[in-house]
């Protein structure tokens, strides 16, 4: 069965996607709502793995001031970063 955005496991993954700082908010709700269905099996995988992360890790990484050493972390925060802020991205 595939999931679809009123599935309990997208639910739940848009309650992770609510953190402790405004500026990831912004980033991750979009990014669920918009093209987290659309994504390859991996990248949802990935997707659901980075939101295990602290807010102090996600923010640099999001802001750009620092790349995730774990290879799975730096391809989903790149996703994220180019296709909900495509023009302010730059690899």
């Amino acid at each position: 069965m595939s999931e679809t955005t009123d599935s309990i496991s997208f639910k739940r993954l848009k309650m992770q996607c609510r953190r402790g700082m405004l500026e990831l908010d912004v980033l991750l709700e979009p990014f669920l709502a918009d093209v987290y269905l659309t994504l390859e099996e991996e990248d949802k995988q990935r997707f659901v793995n980075l939101l295990t992360c602290e807010d102090q890790d996600l923010f640099p990484w999001f802001m750009q001031s620092s790349v995730p050493e774990n290879a799975d972390h730096a391809r989903i925060v790149n996703i994220i970063l180019s296709r909900v802020q495509p023009e302010n991205y730059r690899a």
